[in-house]
């Protein structure tokens, strides 16, 4: 593992691991495995159940953290019942709780996912519009701490702050792009990398080259566009090309860009290069897609 001085002049990390914090949406997710997906007025009966604590920065710092870094998560959890769950599963890998909103008392963010037979799947969730972050304060401590910071859009305000606050202290801002959300065009100017799902669209673009020229143009140095298991296209300045994912029998996509951003950061904290890190990060992610559920994989990698 590469050890590296953080370019604002952070101290170099004396445990040897890289560190990741990661900005945005901690939820529970009750995943049904479905033979096939519920018509409107209709019931069905799930083969399995399972739940897991999901949301894309909270996949990633986990993703983050079992790979062999060190994983701090900023997000609302509040203190309900069902809130120490999340907890639970954040302590059992290892990554730190900033709450962002520690006092609230209501039903944390919850998702209903169905995966069918071929691995597709449908989500229900009221994401962060169901708990919202009382404050976004950043904890300077902590963006000093961290060599990379990644933030998924949701605790939009939370987002900016903590991303300003660890671009200040020299960290290396990543975008999970997985759709356009009010108050993105204000986070790019803080982000150094955006690696976006085919999905993302900024509003005045009708195509992915538009909205790589308009991340560029905002002063994203480095952009890269997933395609679920297909290539992902990546540019850098005058530079572009593709990382070939490699094919597997996917039985469970489910989470598997949270895992992408994950092990991208972690790549690139270790010092590895932009094009490297998107391959490293396609592999374990495309790996992820042979189980089911968003934590099988590490029991097999």
């Amino acid at each position: 593992m590469i050890n590296r001085m953080k370019t604002g002049g952070g101290a170099m990390n004396e445990s040897g691991a890289v560190r990741g914090l990661f900005v945005g949406l901690a939820t529970i997710d009750l995943v049904y495995g479905v033979d096939e997906f519920a018509q409107p007025n209709t019931k069905i009966e799930a083969r399995s159940q399972d739940v897991y604590v999901g949301g894309p920065a909270t996949n990633a710092a986990i993703a983050f953290s079992h790979l062999g870094g060190e994983a701090a998560l900023a997000a609302a959890v509040g203190r309900h019942a069902l809130a120490g769950v999340v907890r639970a599963e954040l302590e059992c890998y290892g990554v730190r709780l900033a709450d962002l909103n520690a006092e609230f008392e209501g039903v944390p963010a919850i998702s209903s996912v169905s995966v069918d037979c071929s691995g597709r799947r449908t989500v229900v969730s009221a994401n962060a519009a169901r708990i919202g972050a009382s404050t976004s304060e950043p904890d300077l401590e902590l963006c000093a701490w961290a060599d990379v910071v990644e933030v998924d859009g949701h605790q939009m305000q939370a987002c900016r702050q903590w991303a300003a606050a660890a671009r200040a202290q020299g960290a290396h801002v990543v975008l999970d792009g997985g759709s356009w959300k009010q108050g993105t065009e204000e986070l790019l100017s803080l982000v150094d990398t955006a690696i976006c799902s085919a999905d993302f669209r900024p509003p005045s673009c009708v195509n992915e080259g538009e909205t790589i020229a308009y991340l560029a143009a905002r002063g994203v140095a480095q952009i890269a566009m997933t395609h679920g298991g297909g290539p992902v296209h990546w540019t850098r300045g005058a530079e572009t090309g593709l990382v070939e994912p490699p094919r597997v029998q996917a039985v469970d996509t489910m989470g598997a860009g949270d895992i992408f951003h994950g092990a991208f950061c972690f790549a690139w904290a270790q010092g590895r290069g932009f094009v490297e890190s998107l391959g490293e990060a396609a592999g374990i992610a495309s790996e992820s897609c042979r189980f089911h559920g968003t934590r099988a994989w590490m029991r097999h990698d």
